[in-house]
């Protein structure tokens, strides 16, 4: 469609002249997200500023058969806001306000454009945590990582953002407004609404307000790690912590590809003659930090670990979990065009699913390093390639369609924490099955009749 005078006038009127915007630019800025194969064809973007302004312009959009696309920074990794069939981009970032933080209830009410670092900053004032740490923490938004159940490093002990939703504010299809929960602890009367649309992926509703849970901060961390001379050993050694009784604040790893590269990238001082490294974390009181890393040290050795420590201070501490995070940009830099994405499998069979990526890459030529949550059984398979050789985007294509097919042969799951979107949409059927995509669709037909919110996504 393109944007009429008409439809943009009555656009302007709700949210302002300013708000609206059909420029190239920004239509082109908007036609994307943080996937790189995925690209749309966005006809207006509109900053709403509140519930009321977001009601009208889905009133208009429904009046017009319009879809309308919701997203806050774009970080997500599935293609998950671009708008396929075009439409209305309806921007929450202008919605970012913390409008009650309560101790008492260990809760904090908020914005959806709210940006999830922020949060976790204003928590820490008060001795609370706000657990979910996606990778894109310092750009991503609260409404985004509840649309997509965003993960993070901490998930294995404390869980994934759909573990902190205790209520909400959202807007259907219809353009009627819905309140769920609140700050109770215990809420049983009907439907887990809350849950049904944490990970919905705005196809369902559009989020304006959330009621978080947040837990008292630890009183100490520290990290430690453990270098293999095989990811396999690595595997066993995540298996043995658990199995002991420890449940590790993070137990993170990466493949020799990754090793390589990071150190490469960083320069901290890893051992780049590895197999694979573990980074493993804890938090809680002093004692129990400092006895439980030297526990997990224990049980790598037990494993077979080339070396096994625990980060001396904190400097070191924080340049190993950096590393971590530094697996992407690392890799990146070694090609033009890099694609993320996540699958999970039992932790049991963690090894064998990165054996099986290896295999694939290797047969389709390509470069792939894997790094993820050991602890969780999530991994991270990133592949780095220049697009001007031919055919080399289908080559990647295929491999990750086989790797998909991989995770769910081994009793897992196409994806961990980024959601399916365009990316994965064509692989749903084969996990969730033709009976549970039809109830899927049977479920958004109720709260979207006439299938404006992010239609061509997930079972849409």
């Amino acid at each position: 469609m393109t944007l009429t005078t008409s439809l943009r006038d009555r656009l302007a009127a709700v949210v302002g002249p300013e708000h609206v915007r059909d420029d190239p630019g920004t239509l082109e800025a908007y036609a994307r997200d943080a996937t790189p194969l995925h690209r749309g064809a966005a006809d207006a973007v509109c900053f709403p500023a509140d519930t009321a302004q977001v009601q009208r312009v889905v009133k208009i959009a429904r009046a017009e058969r319009i879809p309308l696309v919701v997203r806050g920074a774009g970080t997500n990794l599935c293609g998950a806001t671009v708008p396929q069939l075009g439409g209305i981009v309806l921007v929450m970032t202008r919605m970012a306000r913390l409008i009650e933080l309560d101790p008492g209830n260990m809760s904090a009410v908020v914005q959806p454009g709210m940006v999830t670092a922020t949060l976790a900053e204003e928590a820490a004032a008060h001795g609370l945590l706000y657990p979910p740490d996606p990778g894109s923490r310092t750009t991503s938004t609260i409404g985004g990582n509840v649309g997509t159940c965003a993960g993070g490093l901490r998930g294995l002990k404390y869980g994934v953002t759909r573990d902190y939703v205790l209520g909400c504010e959202a807007v259907l299809g219809t353009g009627e407004v819905l309140r769920y929960g609140g700050k109770v602890v215990k809420n049983v009367a009907g439907f887990d609404l809350a849950r049904l649309l944490c990970g919905s992926e705005g196809t369902l509703a559009i989020l304006t307000e959330l009621t978080l849970r947040l837990v008292p901060a630890p009183l100490a961390s520290g990290v430690g790690l453990a270098y293999f001379s095989r990811l396999k050993e690595a595997g066993a050694a995540v298996s043995r912590v658990l199995a002991s009784g420890i449940l590790p604040a993070t137990l993170e790893f990466l493949d020799s590809t990754c090793l390589r590269t990071v150190e490469e990238f960083a320069g901290i001082g890893l051992r780049a003659d590895a197999g694979a490294l573990l980074v493993f974390g804890q938090d809680g009181t002093p004692e129990v930090v400092a006895a439980d890393l030297e526990r997990i040290a224990v049980a790598c050795r037990a494993e077979g670990a080339i070396e096994a420590r625990v980060a001396r201070d904190e400097t070191e501490a924080t340049a190993l979990l950096e590393a971590r995070r530094a697996a992407l940009p690392s890799l990146s830099r070694l090609a033009p065009l890099t694609i993320l994405e996540d699958a999970t499998v039992p932790r049991s069979r963690l090894a064998e699913m990165v054996e099986r990526i290896e295999e694939i890459a290797v047969r389709h030529g390509l470069l792939i390093g894997t790094f993820g949550h050991a602890g969780d059984g999530n991994l991270h398979p990133t592949c780095v390639v220049d697009p001007a050789h031919p055919g080399v985007v289908e080559r990647v294509e295929t491999a990750f369609s086989e790797i998909f097919d991989a995770a769910l042969e081994l009793g897992g799951t196409i994806t961990g924490e980024h959601g399916v979107g365009l990316a994965k949409r064509a692989h749903l059927e084969s996990q969730l099955g033709r009976a549970q995509i039809e109830l899927l669709r049977r479920i958004k037909l109720a709260f979207d009749p006439d299938g404006i919110l992010n239609p061509g996504k997930l079972a849409s």
